[in-house]
């Protein structure tokens, strides 16, 4: 295919003029929406020989994630590009298209008594390509694992056109290398998910939700309940520790709190609830919700932090969002450092850390200045226990600043050799991905 205009590529209508100027960037000076898999193909070969880059974008959650370039030749929208392609009841699978949201699976799902165990931040607006695209998870990735667990295939479309399957439509697939594995967490640098095949739960019978709380915050006591949990037969989905900020606002208490979240038959949860409680130290106080209590709790907690369409122009109260990762005995600890170091360098902070995975999330308002400065304070303090510290959320002219992906990791040629082959031109999403990828 060799073309001369884009309007020979797609349909006038599907055309859009370049975006006001976006605080996030990561946007394009022509808005294309694909509507099909032979869009996204046409427009990709079509950015190929005249050597046109391109970013990608569905839902926008993750607008503010990485990106050093405000903006592309085309920003190539796949937000109406949704829907379920097949949902095989009885092989407990889902193919869906990139634009779905996760609220529109999981509606859909519910109607055959099933779910996608996938918890991100904002289900309404975080799609199923944005959320695989940055192997993005919640609290419940303990039991349940992150995206890149629960994706079984994929479809992809390389930059030149080319359109490739990974992995399979059933779950038991083992043959070879496990391609998806390439395209998940690579934040779109690598190709674009056109379809994308996950792993199926069904809905849980019952649920239950335990707010532990600590009046003297010790970090060692929270530890020591959540060691003692996973060294048990309890099976929790949720080990989640909360900052007294974030606690106060969805539990009343500004507390320190552990949030222990059973899923099963009802008779199995309660048990370990019973067996939680009998094993809590002196002086943490609980508190037990179940059901439709439990459910508007989760509700409630996914809606914090920015959301890529949520940011105040007030610069003095700009959003910022870190992601943390290091060893789960660490994170009672790391959140402390964090709030230590918000008092310092005055911004405000609400986080929450996983006691059992080690990922935790901070949410912070205030001067880019100081959020800057507070990054690069919190990284330091954080890398010095070998964890790391990127920045999920920042507008555009912070992000250089900040240093989203901090240092490059010892295999980055390893990243620049994968990118080479699949992009050697380096069109999509560029700079989007660790060390400028």
């Amino acid at each position: 295919m060799t073309t001369s205009t884009i309007e020979a590529v797609v349909p006038g209508e599907q055309i859009k003029e370049s975006e006001t100027d976006h605080p996030l960037g990561n946007g394009g000076r022509q808005i294309i929406q694909a509507h099909s898999e032979e869009d996204i193909s046409n427009v990709l070969q079509y950015a190929n020989e005249h050597v046109l880059t391109v970013n990608i974008m569905s839902g926008g959650t993750k607008r503010g994630y990485g990106g050093t370039m405000k903006e592309a030749d085309i920003l190539l929208s796949l937000a109406n590009y949704k829907g379920i392609v097949e949902h095989s009841v009885g092989d407990l699978t889902l193919t869906v298209r990139p634009g779905t949201t996760l609220k529109e699976i999981s509606d859909q799902l519910a109607e055959s008594g099933q779910c996608l165990a996938l918890d991100p931040p904002w289900p309404e607006l975080a799609t199923i390509g944005g959320i695989v695209a940055a192997n993005d998870s919640g609290c419940k990735r303990l039991l349940y694992g992150s995206a890149r667990d629960l994706v079984i295939g994929t479809r992809i479309v390389y930059v030149d056109g080319r359109v490739i399957r990974t992995g399979g439509k059933v779950v038991k697939n083992v043959a070879g290398y496990d391609m998806n594995k390439l395209f998940i967490g690579a934040m779109g640098t690598l190709g674009v998910i056109s379809e994308i095949t996950l792993k199926l739960r069904p809905l849980p019978k019952y649920e239950g939700l335990s707010l532990v709380h600590f009046p003297d915050g010790g970090e060692q006591k929270m530890h020591d309940v959540a060691r003692c949990i996973l060294d048990s037969m309890m099976e929790p989905v949720s080990l989640e520790v909360l900052t007294p900020s974030i606690s106060e606002k969805l539990t009343g208490e500004r507390l320190y709190t552990l949030v222990i979240a059973f899923e099963d038959q009802e008779k199995a949860v309660i048990q370990q609830e019973k067996w939680v409680t009998e094993h809590l130290p002196s002086g943490v106080t609980q508190t037990i919700l179940s059901e439709q209590e439990a459910s508007e709790w989760w509700d409630a907690f996914r809606h914090q932090g920015p959301n890529g369409h949520n940011d105040d122009p007030d610069a003095t109260d700009t959003q910022a969002a870190l992601k943390l990762g290091s060893l789960p005995s660490d994170v009672p600890a790391n959140l402390k450092i964090a709030e230590e170091l918000a008092g310092v360098h005055h911004v405000s902070l609400e986080a929450h850390g996983g006691a059992g995975h080690g990922i935790s999330r901070v949410y912070l308002n205030g001067f880019p200045e100081d959020i800057i400065a507070f990054t690069k304070a919190l990284r330091s303090a954080v890398e010095n226990k070998h964890g790391y510290v990127i920045c999920t959320h920042l507008p555009f002219e912070m992000r250089p600043a900040a240093d989203v992906w901090g240092e490059k990791p010892a295999y980055f040629s390893l990243l620049e050799g994968i990118k080479q082959t699949n992009d050697p031109k380096k069109l999509l999403n560029r700079q989007r991905f660790v060390g400028g990828i």
